[in-house]
């Protein structure tokens, strides 16, 4: 795109100019023709060009171009999340922005959204969506509050012998490979004076036995891994495994759980906050995050 379209203004003074009536501008382009170019670029590049003039904003909000973005299986998460009744509503490119932005749902217990560049789901399942052993024995767990987790609670352990998390899923995933991975720290973080400072004195027994960490699909794909839990006072993801969806619009049941039941020995001090669900081109930059 050359020098002419270094402006939005001056791409529209060119339309209207009386200067030069017999040379074209942008602005003459059909909107059809700039929305069939749109369709072939990302998101993000979309929004970029809605900006250059009035023809272009327009055809970017083609209902085409943004239905091309979304990944087929786009109404089962639309309906999950926005209701129904909603997307009767609503233009594509409203669903796409929607979508694309963190929604909670089953009682605000899981938050999903659509990655910007992917098309694939991220979704996060916080402490309270998951099946813990002995949860309701405050003897043993307590839920903790905190601004470190985006649920703004945790699962905390005190002591036990046998601690075991279980996560049981249905969803309907775009085609794509996906990571699952727990969020763990070993402590009880605080601040203090301001300042964030972490309680270890309640962590015990990770060092003696690695946690196995298992994950199965309704479509016979397994994972099975082990792991010694280490750095108190760090929020760790610990990689559970990996799976594979090829068939859109088909729910994937999926399973998965962390363990450590030697009853050799207690454990305490472990701090669980969600289990993640995310493209696996995206997992390295999660764990960094």
């Amino acid at each position: 795109m050359g020098a002419g379209v270094s402006s939005p203004d001056r791409a529209e003074d060119e339309e209207g100019s009386g200067s030069h009536p017999s040379r074209p501008g942008l602005g003459d382009i059909p909107e059809s023709c700039i929305s069939s170019l749109l369709i072939n670029l990302d998101p993000p590049d979309i929004c970029k060009l809605a900006r250059v003039n009035r023809a272009f904003h327009r055809a970017s909000s083609a209902d085409f171009v943004w239905e091309s973005k979304l990944p087929p299986s786009y109404k089962f998460l639309a309906n999950k999340v926005l209701g129904e009744q909603n997307i009767a509503t609503m233009t594509k490119k409203e669903i796409y922005a929607k979508l694309s932005l963190p929604n909670r749902f089953d009682g605000g217990a899981k938050e999903v959204w659509l990655d910007k560049c992917s098309g694939l789901v991220c979704l996060f399942m916080s402490s309270k969506s998951l099946k813990i052993t002995g949860i309701d024995d405050r003897r043993y767990w307590n839920y903790i509050p905190t601004e470190e987790s985006r649920f703004k609670s945790v699962a905390y352990l005190q002591q036990m012998w046998w601690v075991e998390v279980v996560g049981e899923l249905e969803f309907e995933f775009p085609v794509g490979s996906y990571s699952l991975v727990f969020r763990l720290q070993l402590g009880k973080a605080s601040k203090r004076l301001g300042r964030r400072v972490c309680n270890v004195d309640q962590v015990h027994g990770w060092d003696i036995k690695p946690v196995r960490f298992q994950l199965s699909t309704s479509d016979g794909q397994h994972s099975l891994s082990e792991c010694y839990l280490h750095g108190p006072g760090e929020w760790v993801y610990y990689h559970v495994g990996d799976f594979v969806v090829e068939k859109p619009n088909e729910p994937t049941i999926m399973k998965f759980s962390l363990a450590q039941i030697d009853c050799t020995h207690t454990k305490g001090g472990l701090c669980v906050d969600s289990a993640i669900i995310c493209p696996t081109l995206l997992r390295e930059r999660l764990e960094k995050s």
